[in-house]
């Protein structure tokens, strides 16, 4: 476990992607099997414990020390991970002998609910801070440590020295701890066969237009299509196995019953996730979410939100890999093929018909459909690759939205940011009153944020365990300016509305609280 939790330890602490793939590379390179594999496995999330969960770690502390003393150190820590670690009360078993991760991932996987306590303990007392840290983090899931299941396969990819799109093929045929996968990038065994039903294919990605692009293009070579504001599906029917993806690969299908019930087709299709009734009736990004990230959602959600795909792209047709084939032709049998398909489950994306890239950017602009923000222009001459070659595909993007709004409370960071208030809930004036109408915890400087958290600390109302409420008046608070994507109806807010991807952009220390936004202009968006 020592070694494991170093690792975690010191992705932790880093923010740069490229020393990021070096820790786990070199981790890969220097542990063993198994342990190698069952440490890929908990960065990629391919790691549950049915039998332990946080309520059962509260329950064991608090048996072990005063529960207001823990509430006070779990308040000042922020995680309830690297709490426990650091209060659990030393048990006089820990030693030089580490427990390799492979024998606690074994004994956990094996243990009943009803023992699960009594086993738990028994690590927790032979392991020292920085492993129960680990451990942990492992039961309970959500690594945290600004590690994603794309960046550790491109770790694995830069380890073997192959290219990343070949390990996403492989990845939903493999499981834990991948000694084959291992071999193969050392040059010790054969590269695995694609085991999986229906496998997932790595997606081609888009890069955002720049000043100079669009003069060295010409417009006669390019296709424009609608993007869509949804998430970037595909979906998978083949040999009798559906499956639909994200665009990382993570099999969402269990979160989409009824649009798997559709998938009538032999093929693979590219598209965008959207809720609503096809072609017009299109929801919110916000009606989306109501679909998202559940492990089991009810009948009433799935009527009231009918999940289709906005179809992009053909890469399997029938048992024909197509993605060789340039665009013009893809998307001529995309057009059959969708035909083929329910149509309140699957409709086609629109050409966007236009001249030149003015008469483009009016549409952009001012697109027919709120759910819109922006084009994508794919070059009609180019096959469907894995990645992001700069070229072939672009996306315009509508410039964000910005308000001036207040801030309202701040909540304790995680993991380097647990000693910072670094969560920020921010509101408009309705009236003489501030209503909410979102949160961001992104968009500012390492210093920009302390200087966030020295006004929060100075400038606290009330505390509410780890959430603090800040003074915000007319006369004095904080102005933040936020940058959004997109704003939808929401019964569920205060203030009716919710932001779409809301980030701070800028911090208005010249501004008093009093010339914040009002509720009307976020109302006008909407109308």
């Amino acid at each position: 476990m020592k070694r494991f939790a170093e690792l975690l330890d010191r992705l932790l602490l880093t923010s740069s992607r490229n020393a990021k793939l070096k820790l786990m590379i070199d981790h890969f390179r220097e542990m063993p099997d198994p342990e190698r594999g069952l440490a890929l496995a908990a960065l990629t999330g391919e790691l549950s414990f049915s039998s332990v969960k946080p309520a059962l770690l509260r329950t064991l502390i608090m048996e072990r020390m005063d529960a207001v003393l823990f509430t006070y150190s779990y308040d000042y820590v922020g995680d309830l991970a690297e709490t426990v670690s650091l209060v659990w009360p030393d048990g006089g078993l820990a030693n030089d002998r580490d427990i390799p991760l492979s024998y606690a991932v074994d004994t956990l996987h094996a243990v009943s609910r009803s023992d699960a306590p009594k086993v738990l303990v028994s690590l927790l007392d032979r392991l020292e801070p920085p492993s129960r840290f680990a451990l942990i983090k492992l039961v309970t899931g959500g690594l945290r440590v600004g590690v994603s299941a794309r960046l550790a396969k491109q770790a694995l990819a830069d380890f073997g020295n192959v290219e990343v799109h070949e390990i996403e093929e492989l990845w939903h045929g493999l499981t834990p701890p991948y000694e084959e996968l291992f071999a193969w990038l050392e040059g010790l065994g054969p590269k695995p066969e694609q085991a999986a039903f229906a496998p997932f294919r790595p997606v081609m990605l888009s890069t955002p237009v720049q000043d100079s692009d669009l003069s060295k293009i010409d417009p006669a070579d390019y296709a424009a299509e609608w993007k869509w504001d949804g998430i970037r599906v595909q979906a998978v029917s083949e040999n009798g196995v559906r499956r639909l993806y994200s665009r990382t690969g993570d099999d969402i299908s269990a979160t989409f019953p009824d649009l798997l019930e559709a998938m009538d087709f032999e093929g693979a299709l590219d598209g965008e996730l959207l809720v609503g009734t096809p072609p017009e009736h299109v929801g919110t990004f916000s009606d989306l979410q109501q679909r998202l990230n559940r492990k089991v959602v009810p009948m009433k959600t799935i009527r009231e939100y009918p999940a289709f795909v906005r179809c992009y792209d053909l890469l399997i047709d029938g048992d024909e890999d197509v993605r060789t084939l340039p665009l013009a032709e893809r998307r001529q049998r995309l057009e059959r093929f969708v035909t083929t398909l329910d149509p309140a489950r699957f409709d086609l994306s629109p050409i966007v018909d236009f001249n030149n890239w003015e008469h483009l950017e009016r549409l952009r602009v001012a697109p027919p459909h709120p759910i819109i923000e922006g084009v994508m222009l794919k070059r009609l001459d180019f096959t469907y690759v894995a990645g992001r070659p700069k070229g072939p595909w672009f996306k315009w993007k509508r410039d964000p939205h910005t308000v001036d709004a207040v801030l309202m409370y701040a909540q304790r960071g995680h993991g380097k940011r647990s000693g910072y208030y670094s969560d920020y809930t921010f509101g408009v004036w309705k009236g003489d009153e501030l209503v909410p109408v979102g949160k961001a915890y992104f968009g500012f400087t390492d210093e920009e944020l302390r200087q966030i958290d020295k006004f929060i600390r100075d400038n606290t109302v009330e505390r509410f365990g780890p959430v603090r409420s800040v003074r915000a008046e007319p006369d004095h608070g904080l102005v933040l300016e936020v940058a959004f994507e997109g704003l939808a109806r929401s019964a569920r807010h205060k203030s009716g509305v919710a932001m779409r991807f809301p980030r701070v952009s800028r911090l208005r220390w010249d501004k008093p609280p009093a010339e914040a936004d009002r509720l009307e202009a976020l109302t006008a968006m909407l109308d």
